[in-house]
């Protein structure tokens, strides 16, 4: 249609209950528990069109923390969080949700955050708890080892570029260590 992309959001209820989007998200100091909200609808759907000229530049994503210029080094350790944060640029079309993992070196992927890597499309941070993490997934540790954070929308981890869409981003690499247990020097090891 004359140079422009159109995209239909619906949200369709079944049973007479819908999930808002903007749902909100309370994590305690732990970071293992989430309540989340649900704003309840009676009507069966909504739709809203909205029109992206095709000359829009693609959305973007940047890290805005931990700072890129070089590797950052997190402790995995009990009371140790890690944040990382971003900005959005040229965003039209806001995704419903963002999923974040880390994605190690020898090919795990892990979700980052309390919720399973999914957070909302608005969010800009997420605090992961990688220490409740590892304690939790003991079939599944984290290595001591570097890691590339992958961040996308709803069009998924290989989502290509489009105007006023997010595009994924997976340019900050980081690294995880466990501190060793501590030997007294008397010892003799």
């Amino acid at each position: 249609m004359g140079g422009e992309l159109h995209y239909l959001e619906a949200r369709q209820q079944q049973g007479g209950q819908a999930q808002n989007p903007s749902q909100s998200l309370s994590q305690t100091q732990s970071g293992s528990t989430v309540s989340g909200s649900q704003s309840q609808n009676a009507s069966s759907t909504s739709a809203s069109f909205l029109s992206i000229p095709q000359s829009a530049p693609a959305g973007l994503l940047t890290i805005t923390q931990p700072p890129q210029q070089s590797t950052s080094y997190f402790k995995v350790a009990q009371n140790q969080f890690i944040t990382f944060g971003w900005n959005f640029s040229y965003i039209l079309a806001t995704p419903t949700h963002l999923t974040v993992s880390a994605v190690c070196e020898n090919g795990n992927t892990y979700p980052v955050g309390p919720t399973d890597g999914v957070i909302p499309g608005t969010a800009t941070s997420v605090v992961w708890d990688a220490y409740t993490y590892q304690t939790s997934h003991p079939n599944l540790p984290l290595a001591q080892a570097k890691y590339t954070l992958k961040i996308w929308g709803d069009g998924g981890p290989d989502a290509v570029r489009e105007p006023g869409v997010l595009t994924p981003n997976s340019a900050l690499q980081f690294a995880l260590y466990t501190p060793q247990a501590y030997t007294p020097i008397n010892s003799g090891k």
